[in-house]
């Protein structure tokens, strides 16, 4: 049982069930800095990722104008 990540173009699988910030941290991944996405929505550290889940990890992009 497991969920598929895609991210940096590569496929890494994590045993499921699990939730989104446990999937982060076992990435070595800090949540602010990562958007999840599941079928094209958003999803809180705090959700559930279920066998057969696949997710996409998008890095957050910050600054701006002085």
């Amino acid at each position: 049982m497991s969920v598929s990540v895609r991210w940096r173009g590569e496929v890494r699988e994590l045993a499921a069930p699990l939730t989104v910030g446990e999937a982060l941290a076992q990435l070595g991944l800090p949540p602010e800095l990562y958007l999840v996405l599941r079928n094209g929505v958003l999803l809180q550290e705090d959700d559930l990722l279920q066998d057969g889940d696949t997710i996409r990890l998008v890095g957050v992009i910050s600054g701006g104008a002085s």
